[in-house]
C-alpha cells in the first residue's frame, strides 16, 4: 500500500495505468508508482509529464543514458535491414561483434545470449563441460563454489544457490552442484575447494545484496587460489560493468583476469536484450555444435546494438567520467553519514547506502525521493542504490544528492513529531 503522500502525489492518468497493471500484470515486483512515458540522457518523464532523475538506471542497464543518440542510430539502421536469423545462419555483423567485445574485455571467444540469467546459466553449463571434458571429474560430480548473499538471476538453477529464502520458498526441488561461502573471506574459500570444484563464481561487488564491495586483495586471492587448483574464475560483471565503476570491468580495478567474464545489462544500451559470455579459448572452447545455443542469441538487432556500445566503450570516455563522477559522488554521500545515514559503499558511480533503520526504511526513503523527482531502489530493508547513467551532469548529480538530503532531513524532522 502507498504512504498517503505518495498516493495524494499520483494522477488520473497514473492510476489508470496502475490499476490496469494491477488487474492484468502478474504481481511480481513492487515498482514504485511512477508510469514513465518518455525519457533522454539521465531525466524520465512520467504520464503526468513530471520529470524524474533516473539514479538506478535499470539496474545498470542504460548505463549510457537513455536513448543515446549513437546506440537509438545503431538499431534504427539495423531495423531497415535484418533484425532476426537464428543461429541456423550466419549475419553480417556477428564475427565482428565477438572480436571486438572480446578485444574490449580482454577475453578469447563470446558466447552471445539475451538476459543475464541466461548469460549465467550458460557459464554453468560450460563450467561444468570444461570439469568434465578437461579436468576429468567424474560424471555428475562437478561442484561449484559461490557466495553468500550473491544475486545472478531467478531462474531455478540459479535460486538453488541463492541464500535469499524470499527467492527459494515454493519453487524446489532445486538444482544440486553448488556450494557456498561467505564472501569475502578467501580463506574460506580456500577451505571449500576439493577435487569436485571446477569454478569458482563471483560477483566483483554484490549488487542485490547492498553494493557490498570486498576486501583489497580478496579477488585476486581468489584468483590465485583458482590457478592453484586448475579452477575456472567465473565473474558475473552484469551489473558491475561495461563503465559503471569507473573501468570497462570491475575485476580490471583489481588487476583480476578471470576465465570468463559474465555480461548483460548495459551490453544492449537499455534498447534490448543482450548478454554474453566471454571466456578464453580453453574454456569456452569446449562447447560443440548443439550443445548449447538461442535463437535469439546473438541476433542481428541485438548485435548491432552491442557493437556500437563496445565502440563507444571503447574509447574508454565513458570509464573516465564514470570514475570522476563516482569520487565526487561518494564524496558527497560521505557527508550524509551521521545525518540520517549510517554507511556509504560503492566504487565509480554505483552506490549502496545504508539507512538508519529507526529513521526510515529504504522503501520510504525511496518513495521521498520520487516525490523530490528522483527515482532509486531500495534492497535489504534499510539500503539504498544509486547507479545513475555515466551520461549524468555533475549539476544532475549534486541536485540529487541534494534531494536525499533533504528527505533525510525531512524524515528527521517527522521522527522527532
Amino acid at each position: 500500500m502507498l504512504h498517503s503522500r505518495v498516493a495524494v502525489m499520483t494522477g488520473t492518468a497514473t492510476r489508470q495505468a496502475l490499476a490496469l497493471e494491477d488487474s492484468f500484470l502478474t504481481h511480481n515486483y513492487h515498482p514504485l508508482p511512477v508510469v514513465a512515458k518518455s525519457a533522454k540522457g539521465a531525466w524520465v518523464k512520467d504520464v503526468e509529464g513530471k520529470k524524474y532523475l533516473d539514479c538506478l538506471a535499470a539496474y545498470s542497464a542504460v548505463n549510457f543514458g537513455h536513448r543515446h543518440p549513437v546506440l537509438t542510430r545503431a538499431a534504427r539502421r539495423q531495423l531497415r535491414s535484418v533484425t532476426l536469423t537464428s543461429r541456423a545462419f550466419h549475419h553480417n555483423l556477428l564475427g565482428t561483434f565477438a572480436k571486438e567485445l572480446a578485444e574490449l574485455v580482454g577475453m578469447e571467444m563470446v558466447l552471445p545470449m539475451n538476459s543475464g540469467a541466461e548469460a549465467v546459466e550458460s557459464a554453468i553449463k560450460v563450467a561444468r563441460a570444461w570439469g568434465y571434458r578437461v579436468r576429468g571429474v567424474p560424471e555428475n560430480m562437478a561442484t561449484i563454489i559461490v557466495a553468500d548473499n550473491n544475486f545472478h538471476g531467478r531462474t531455478i538453477s540459479i535460486v538453488s544457490f541463492s541464500s535469499d529464502e524470499s527467492s527459494k520458498k515454493d519453487f524446489g526441488p532445486f538444482t544440486p552442484g553448488f556450494v557456498s561461502v561467505p564472501y569475502g573471506d578467501a580463506d574460506a574459500l580456500e577451505k571449500a575447494m576439493d577435487d569436485s570444484v571446477v569454478a569458482v563464481l563471483l560477483e566483483p561487488i554484490q549488487g542485490e545484496a547492498g553494493i557490498i564491495v570486498p576486501p583489497e586483495g580478496y579477488l585476486a586471492r581468489v584468483r590465485q587460489v583458482t590457478k592453484d587448483r586448475n579452477v575456472l574464475l567465473v565473474l558475473d560483471e552484469i551489473q558491475s560493468g561495461l563503465g559503471r565503476t569507473g573501468a570497462t570491468l570491475q575485476c580490471q580495478n583489481e588487476g583480476v583476469v578471470p576465465d570468463m567474464v559474465i555480461l548483460g545489462k548495459a551490453l544492449g544500451g537499455g534498447i534490448v536484450p543482450v548478454s554474453a559470455v566471454a571466456g578464453m579459448r580453453s574454456v569456452l572452447g569446449v562447447l560443440a555444435p548443439g550443445q548449447h545455443g538461442s535463437t535469439f542469441g546473438g541476433n542481428p538487432l541485438a548485435v548491432a546494438v552491442g557493437l556500437a556500445v563496445v565502440r563507444l566503450l571503447a574509447t574508454g570516455t565513458m570509464q573516465k567520467r564514470s570514475r570522476a563522477l563516482g569520487v565526487h559522488l561518494h564524496r558527497r554521500l560521505q557527508e550524509l553519514i551521521g545525518h540520517g545515514v549510517l554507511d556509504v559503499r560503492g566504487v565509480g558511480l554505483r552506490a549502496g547506502i545504508d539507512i538508519d533503520p529507526v529513521l526510515a526504511t529504504g522503501r520510504e526513503v525511496c518513495e521521498a525521493l520520487m516525490v523530490r523527482g528522483v527515482l532509486a531502489k531500495d534492497t535489504h530493508g534499510s539500503t539504498i542504490r544509486l547507479a545513475p547513467p555515466i551520461v549524468v551532469s555533475k549539476k544532475d548529480l549534486d541536485w540529487g544528492i541534494d534531494q536525499l538530503a533533504e528527505a533525510l532531513s525531512d524524515l528527521a524532522k517527522k521522527k522527532r513529531g
